[in-house]
């Protein structure tokens, strides 16, 4: 996938609802799984965003260390429970997506091509909580089926 349609593909779902991300079962490729509003009149979908070969993944507070510092109670991973001034609930079990923008002059990218002989890319996605920057070689998006679990214990 060209640098330009990958683009245009992370631009789709903007103003979407980022409900979980991290490595997959088997621990090569990256998932960012959105939740997408349709309208009033339809219901949500949930879609995947896979990172296919993601040799680098790094996820950092967006959020400011005074915000931390007010939200270190465990009744904050509730969403029924009320927040005070300066707190953020964890429990809303979702982070708002700002965006994602491929860094096309990326050396960490650039060094990984010619040493495996594949493309590689970096893309940075902001949430209202994390910096996510992911390098990767291919992305693959498709809806998640219901019921998808991206892990389940034996």
């Amino acid at each position: 996938m060209d640098t330009a349609e990958l683009q245009r593909t992370l631009n789709e779902h903007i103003e979407a609802l980022v409900v979980h991300h991290g490595y997959t079962t088997y621990m090569r490729d990256y998932e960012v799984i959105i939740n997408v509003w349709n309208g009033p009149e339809s219901p949500s979908t949930y879609v995947r965003y896979l990172f296919r070969y993601c040799v680098e993944a790094r996820c950092e507070t967006f959020l400011p260390m005074e915000t931390w510092q007010a939200s270190l109670d465990d009744r904050l991973l509730d969403r029924d429970n009320e927040s005070g001034p300066g707190e953020y609930v964890w429990g809303a079990n979702y982070h708002e997506l700002y965006g994602a923008e491929l860094r096309p002059k990326s050396e960490a990218a650039s060094r990984w091509s010619k040493a495996v002989g594949i493309d590689f890319h970096e893309v940075h996605i902001e949430t209202n909580a994390h910096d996510l920057t992911l390098l990767f070689s291919d992305l693959e998006v498709s809806e998640v089926p219901v019921g998808y679990a991206p892990f389940i214990t034996d």
